[in-house]
């Protein structure tokens, strides 16, 4: 038998070439999971440091994290109580109201109609539908100048001047109520498209163009045309009928002798706070917190502005479905989280005003030194509070659902960001 012996020499290195090329990648796998695993200790640690309770006798709210990078998700759990009285415990199957996150969805839902050509984004609002005029001011200039592009940016110029002296009202008027002052508005605040001024009702006559161009109710074409091909099958809107269907319902929770104030990062428009939120006191032990959602504080039955219940389970299903062009095309997509408008040093709303920000369509966009873009919405409503942020480059998705108000949600969110950063995961994907 000849053997070649050159030959069986290089089929020997090449084993040993591929053996250790093999080994190197193992253990760099395995270090970068020792560190992604760090990292989601670290965030563990600050979320218990978070919700340490007042007094651990009694239960208390808390929130629910998930962080997903990709379809893996990597950090998904829940802290202290949806219902204190209960001593429910949250997880990430429990539902949250979204509050201004739900901005969102009837964002995306305009852009979908606008692709099937039912409306251009950057026509008159007056050019959307006969059928919408009569609930729209006289038509006349600066009116006219108005789009849906406008009003999905937060930059129509429309005041919110919904009445504020019937608590009844402001407790149960829906989008349709909501909107019925904007008939009689005589001048706008700014001109449209040049300024920036975070307001709800504009999200509210949003949802009277879907009825109008679809011909159904908005409820009905968000179940079949948006939750249901996102994978969100439990998804909907708060209403007093719904409230029973709503699955594993967390309540909304404020300190009953916590000092609530408007700041950057509150969802209270400059000009337009609610009346002060009626507590509502809960049945046996639960601290110092009061019971804070529909029937305590204002505005809470309106959906196209912040009507949503979900869990942070069925939120990662719309960030892969918007991510996988599922509802909308990519196009459309990149619209929404484009930087529509800008919301730095706006004279108008202190919403979100912070450096580096802007609004697309639904969507706070942030672009800050040294970080990917971010899109983001936060929601504040009773006691709820709520986060969601996803970076398209690094496909990294940061879920943080709360049921009570009392912490610094910002702060919060800086320092997740950076832990995040510092393992690696804001890079780009392959």
């Amino acid at each position: 038998m000849n053997i070649n012996i050159k030959n069986m020499k290089k089929t020997i290195f090449r084993a040993l070439v591929l053996t250790l090329t093999a080994s190197a990648m193992i253990a760099c796998t395995e270090k970068k999971a020792d560190i992604v695993a760090d990292a989601m200790q670290k965030i563990d640690s600050l979320m218990i440091d978070r919700y340490t309770p007042i007094d651990t006798l009694f239960a208390e709210p808390g929130g629910a994290v998930l962080i997903m990078k990709g379809d893996s998700v990597l950090f998904d759990k829940g802290y202290g109580h949806s219902d204190i009285a209960r001593r429910y415990k949250i997880d990430g199957n429990t539902f949250f109201n979204i509050a201004s996150c739900s901005k969102q969805f009837t964002a995306v839902a305009i852009l979908k109609l606008a692709e099937e050509g039912k409306l251009d984004i950057d026509k008159s609002i007056y050019d959307v539908s006969p059928l919408v005029t009569p609930y729209l001011p006289k038509k006349k200039a600066p009116f006219t100048d108005i789009t849906p592009a406008h009003l999905m940016s937060h930059a129509s110029g429309i005041p919110d001047t919904r009445p504020r002296t019937d608590r009844h009202f402001m407790l149960t008027c829906t989008d349709m109520q909501s909107i019925e002052y904007m008939k009689d508005l005589k001048e706008l605040n700014f001109e449209p498209g040049t300024q920036y001024q975070y307001i709800n009702p504009t999200f509210q006559l949003l949802y009277l163009f879907i009825e109008k161009l679809s011909g159904t109710g908005f409820e009905e074409y968000m179940k079949k045309n948006i939750f249901d091909p996102a994978r969100m099958f439990t998804t909907l809107y708060f209403s007093e009928e719904n409230e029973s269907k709503i699955p594993n319902m967390a309540h909304g929770y404020i300190l009953e002798d916590g000092e609530e104030t408007a700041s950057v990062d509150s969802d209270k428009p400059a000009g337009a706070a609610a009346a002060e939120p009626q507590k509502a006191k809960t049945e046996g032990p639960h601290s110092k917190f009061s019971e804070c959602d529909y029937g305590e504080e204002t505005f809470f039955a309106t959906k196209a502005d912040g009507g949503i219940y979900t869990s942070t389970h069925e939120y990662a299903e719309w960030i892969k479905a918007l991510r996988d062009n599922k509802i909308i095309p990519l196009r459309a997509r990149e619209k929404a989280w484009s930087m529509v408008n800008t919301v730095s040093e706006s004279k108008f709303s202190s919403y979100q005003n912070r450096p580096n920000t802007f609004y697309g369509y639904g969507w706070f966009i942030e672009q800050q030194p040294d970080y990917p873009k971010k899109v983001y919405h936060t929601g504040d409503n009773g006691g709820f509070q709520i986060y969601e942020g996803y970076f398209p480059e690094a496909d990294l998705t940061v879920l943080v659902f709360e049921n009570r108000n009392d912490k610094d949600r910002w702060d919060m969110v800086k320092k997740i960001d950076r832990i995040l950063k510092d393992a690696g995961l804001m890079e780009p994907r392959q």
